[in-house]
């Protein structure tokens, strides 16, 4: 085996790995947009997420992690359909927007289902 077989062969792995470790990130956001819609009495529409981008971040500790933003749907009455997005960092969720409206007091306006 030649070092270009070895390159190949290491590129593969690591192509797999991402793969992998894409699905099990996935699932995690899946399970925090649903959390995340539930305690606010909404929809997430479609039992999904959509990744938007990938890139490289830092964690507290400096190490370097794998930073994924993902964009969800949810609804309020199964009618209509509101964005949301989704930040982590490694398997850390470090962010989830809902996108809904604050009253002037910073309070999150509900609808009646509350």
């Amino acid at each position: 085996m030649d070092l270009f077989d070895l390159l190949g062969l290491m590129l593969l792995a690591a192509i797999g790995w991402l793969w992998l470790d894409s699905l099990k990130a996935r699932e995690t956001a899946v399970a925090a947009a649903k959390a995340a819609c539930n305690s606010e009495h909404l929809l997430l529409l479609d039992d999904t997420v959509a990744i938007r981008r990938i890139g490289l971040g830092r964690d507290g500790d400096g190490a370097m992690r794998i930073r994924r933003t993902y964009d969800f749907e949810y609804s309020d009455t199964g009618n209509d359909r509101s964005p949301g997005s989704l930040a982590m960092l490694g398997s850390r969720v470090l962010v989830i927007k809902l996108g809904l409206p604050e009253t002037p007091e910073g309070n999150v306006v509900r609808g009646p289902w509350h």
